[in-house]
């Protein structure tokens, strides 16, 4: 199996985490890179994970590895 790589556009490095988003919450949840892709889902690197913003008005979710919120 080879390793997932980063949802951006032109961004080739490896995917460490999975952003999903909650429209109903307007809420952007980032946590650890899932099982296996998912179609809603984008997987992200390491740069773009730590540069993630989301609209105005929308809260961003951090969830760690060990699945603590922060």
């Amino acid at each position: 199996m080879s390793a997932r790589v980063c949802s951006r556009v032109a961004c080739s490095e490896r995917a460490v985490s999975t952003l999903t988003y909650v429209y109903a919450d307007s809420m952007a949840v980032l946590g650890p890179l899932s099982g296996r892709p998912e179609p809603h889902g984008y997987d992200l690197c390491e740069r773009h994970s730590q540069s993630l913003s989301a609209p105005q008005g929308w809260q961003v979710v951090r969830y760690s590895a060990l699945g603590e919120a922060g």
